[in-house]
């Protein structure tokens, strides 16, 4: 276990091109690795199952419109509710985006693309954002890893990995029951499952507490929409710092990108 500090920020596989605001949490973290020194760590929530999560957003380099790419999945419980490290890619997905992403990145990432040998969602982006270079010097960390979850504390607020229909969804524990939520106030109830913490993982109010009893950070970097709901009283031993800015955040980072001179990271 590093003695030193131990520099960490987490987010869900976020696009095959990640989002611009987890491009500014890797800058954040380097920039206060060469203040302070330690390691990185990315903790990669790849357990999460919305499917909006990975919605790619590129600008078409002639016309500078935008639009919106996100894998294709083998089947709609998958896509709903499996989480992201078990949504597998529908057969012919990447050949026909590959077809595609020349009009908005250069050639160079196109090939990235159609290089990268993942079956499932999670997967594939971790690879994308190992070719784009973000992971080097990095320890990453997955919410998935059954060794993780045996290893973190225990949540009652938690979602729950049970086989339904099939395959393996992330269901919601509410009121002692397993639920699949089918919009608004709407919920499936899961047939009642024995399971254990190698299928448990937090929700987002129980996340910091979940990821640290395991990682144990000094210093955390949070994001725009995480400053909303982190609970810093959680982890009283954390410092958070909040990541860099970035201009439109939520599209698809690719490198040569402009980015907006990020402000130093404040204490």
């Amino acid at each position: 276990m590093s003695t030193g500090p131990v520099i960490c920020f987490g987010q869900q596989p976020c696009g095959f091109f990640p989002r611009r605001f987890l491009y500014a949490k890797f800058v954040s973290a380097r920039r206060l690795q060469a203040e302070i020194g330690g390691e990185i760590v990315f903790f990669f929530h790849d357990a999460d199952h919305d499917p909006r999560e990975t919605q790619t957003i590129l600008r078409h380099r002639k016309t500078g419109e935008p639009a919106q790419l996100n894998f294709g999945f083998v089947n709609k419980v998958q896509r709903k509710w499996s989480p992201l490290y078990l949504k597998r890619i529908a057969d012919g997905w990447q050949a026909n985006t590959a077809r595609q992403l020349g009009a908005y990145v250069p050639a160079e990432w196109v090939e990235r693309f159609r290089a990268v040998r993942a079956t499932n969602v999670a997967d594939f982006c971790l690879e994308m954002y190992r070719a784009m270079g973000l992971l080097e010097g990095v320890r990453v960390v997955r919410s998935s890893d059954p060794a993780v979850r045996r290893a973190a504390c225990a949540v009652d607020d938690c979602f729950v990995d049970v086989p339904y229909a099939g395959e393996v969804v992330r269901a919601r524990r509410i009121g002692g029951e397993l639920k699949l939520h089918e919009g608004g106030d709407c919920y499936l109830t899961v047939p009642p499952i024995a399971y254990g913490p190698e299928q448990v993982t937090p929700t987002r109010d129980t996340r910091l507490r979940w990821m640290q009893s395991v990682i144990r950070c000094t210093h955390y970097i949070a994001g725009a929409g995480e400053q909303a709901y982190l609970r810093p009283e959680d982890a009283p031993e954390i410092t958070f710092r909040q990541r860099d800015p970035i201009d439109r955040s939520d599209e698809a980072y690719v490198p040569g990108d402009p980015m907006i001179s990020p402000r130093p990271v404040q204490p």
